[in-house]
């Protein structure tokens, strides 16, 4: 293949173009703050999970101390109509006066078992309620942590997809002027590769293995026209000659 030795120049140009582009790439995929984001993301998750454990149990404990409530009330309403009839003791026995005495230390007895019961239950209540609170400000600390990654993800995503832009543009132009052959055969070495498609060769040397080749090869290229396309023997690149060897 041949192209004139100006043409194959840009060629270097272009490679170092397109290695900004991949780094660029690269480094859009390594910005620090998107492994520090799924950490944050995966925080705000388990948070916002026992959030909502602790809000069921909370209802459930509500539905506990509303049943507790209404258990020490229903004993507390039949103890004080017990105490108003013996208070009264209209057409009452003493068998009847004594059975009801006795019923009302059961009652008193049964009120102070229940008001145990509804305590130990309010307690659970109390700390399940504390226990959301601080669930709760974990949850905003986290997802503030998880806006604040999310807004330096972006600004530096967005920074490095600007500066691909400003690259791109003279990509452009010197695609415009390099030969389509030329430029089918840099872009299938460079994709089959690792990125280099061509490169500097001097004294000797490739520029993209960076090994120097023998001295059949190096002679062959010295006597190659400046307008015939050479390559490396070992890596394939275009070697792209900016002065003559020695």
């Amino acid at each position: 293949m041949k192209a004139d030795p100006f043409v194959q120049a840009r060629l270097l140009e272009l490679q170092a173009l397109d290695t900004r582009l991949q780094q660029i790439d690269h480094a859009r995929t390594r910005v620090p703050q998107i492994a520090a984001l799924a950490e944050a993301r995966t925080r705000l998750q388990q948070v916002s999970d026992d959030v909502v454990r602790v809000e069921t149990g909370l209802s459930d404990i509500r539905r506990e101390v509303e049943r507790a409530e209404s258990d020490v009330q229903q004993v507390r309403d039949r103890a004080a109509r017990d105490q108003a009839r013996l208070e009264a003791g209209t057409g009452m026995t003493s068998r009847d006066l004594t059975s009801l005495q006795h019923e009302l230390q059961t009652l008193a007895r049964r009120q102070a078992e229940l008001e145990d019961v509804e305590i130990e239950v309010m307690e659970r209540q109390e700390g399940a309620e504390a226990r959301l609170t601080e669930l709760t400000t974990e949850r905003d600390a986290a997802q503030a942590e998880v806006d604040r990654l999310t807004a330096e993800r972006d600004t530096a995503v967005g920074d490095l997809d600007a500066e691909r832009v400003e690259v791109e543009r003279p990509r452009a132009d010197l695609v415009g002027g390099i030969d389509d052959k030329l430029l089918a055969l840099y872009d299938r070495i460079r994709d089959s590769s690792g990125g280099l498609g061509a490169a500097e060769f001097t004294h000797g040397r490739c520029g993209g293995c960076r090994l120097e080749l023998n001295p059949v090869d190096v002679s062959a290229i010295e006597r190659a026209a400046s307008d015939e396309v050479v390559r490396c023997e070992e890596c394939g690149r275009i070697l792209v000659r900016t002065h003559t060897e020695s």
